[in-house]
């Protein structure tokens, strides 16, 4: 996926922070990300779908806390001391993402990110703006606007 750039022959320049779950490397972009929090516990809500944990305060506002490892379906390891709530804005709606670890963040170019494979009918690739190949392995590059455009609507009917 090319980026425009401002001048011929550069790439756009995007910071991203990465981040675990179970084996694997994701990242987002930090302009989404409105703060880090240690792992604290969510309050549970009856009946809710099966990757939300539950809801906490945060600084007066109840904002859901979603497994992104259940989102995503893939394994993680929630209950380890390294576990994190990465607080995100996605829309006009505050989300905490639980994952196993934050790892780096980093500044890319836009042209490091390469289209998601096509891997048939069940596959969304919608999910992701691509990979990010890099020296020590290769991070999926989550889009939680689309990933999250549920919330928007719920967030409008109410």
């Amino acid at each position: 996926m090319q980026r425009s750039s401002s001048a011929p022959g550069q790439a756009e320049t995007l910071e991203i922070i990465a981040f675990h779950l179970g084996d694997q490397q994701f990242c987002i972009k930090t302009t989404s990300i409105r703060e880090i929090r240690g792992w604290a516990a969510a309050t549970p809500l009856p009946h809710a779908p099966a990757d939300v944990i539950g809801v906490m305060n945060l600084r007066g506002s109840v904002i859901p806390i979603i497994d992104l490892a259940a989102r995503l379906g893939v394994r993680s390891n929630v209950d380890t001391a390294r576990a994190a709530i990465v607080v995100a804005e996605v829309g006009r709606s505050i989300i905490g993402l639980v994952v196993d670890q934050v790892s780096d963040i980093l500044s890319i170019r836009g042209d490091q990110i390469q289209p998601v494979p096509d891997l048939g009918v069940s596959f969304d690739p919608r999910f992701s703006h691509g990979i990010i190949p890099l020296e020590r392995g290769m991070v999926c590059f989550l889009d939680l606007d689309h990933m999250f455009a549920n919330l928007d609507d719920t967030a409008s009917a109410a």
